[in-house]
């Protein structure tokens, strides 16, 4: 062996295994709307996600956070952040059934159906929880969707005076009895015939009440 050799460049660290993360985000949006927050632990999520409990804590810092980020994942699934940014040749109704009717899926989706219903247990035991909730999931969409109206209302397409009110309206109209009834379970989720339809139907009313013309 060369003494006089230079000693070799340590090898950087590796970055974090995003595949192991994505299995336990999957893991959590199955475990935590099933069993419900206070039903699942960090070492029952490492188990399903075929990882070690290090490596769950290496990706998150605790059981909260955890929360957070799956609540975030769910929604990104169905609802990317890019159906906010649409091509700006796209006509605004369009637009907006291409924002509008994964919503609903989103809604109807059994994960988040489930997940709602945890939540409602858990209303005025654990405002934090619902807090992370509220933050990761519905105040995100909303927010996304007011930078969509102000966007619109630059360019023209709509006149929205206030962008966070309309979009509060817009999808309180989308998710209106049909969510609370699936919510309870008075009636299974609509078919997606039934779900075009109603999309159409309320981005006629928003169109009609925000729409240049109109004001």
């Amino acid at each position: 062996m060369n003494s006089s050799a230079l000693p070799s460049t340590p090898a950087p660290g590796r970055p974090k295994d995003m595949e192991k993360r994505t299995a336990v985000l999957e893991a959590a949006m199955v475990l935590f709307p099933s069993r419900g927050y206070d039903g699942v632990s960090m070492d029952a999520i490492a188990q399903a996600a075929g990882v070690s409990k290090l490596t769950v804590y290496s990706h998150f810092a605790d059981k909260e956070a955890l929360f957070g980020a799956a609540v975030t994942e769910c929604c990104a699934q169905l609802l990317p952040h890019q159906l906010f940014v649409p091509d700006p040749g796209l006509p605004v109704a369009e637009a907006l059934f291409q924002i509008a009717r994964p919503f609903v899926d989103l809604m109807m989706d059994e994960r988040a159906v489930s997940l709602h219903r945890v939540m409602i247990s858990q209303a005025g035991q654990d405002r934090r929880l619902t807090e992370i909730f509220f933050c990761a999931g519905p105040r995100a969409i909303l927010l996304e969707m007011e930078s969509f109206l102000q966007e619109a209302r630059r360019s023209g397409y709509l006149r929205v005076a206030d962008p966070a009110r309309a979009s509060e309206h817009f999808f309180c109209l989308l998710k209106g009895l049909g969510h609370m009834r699936v919510l309870v379970g008075l009636s299974e989720p609509p078919s997606s015939e039934q779900r075009d339809a109603h999309v159409r139907e309320v981005v006629g009313i928003f169109l009609r009440a925000f729409a240049p013309e109109a004001l």
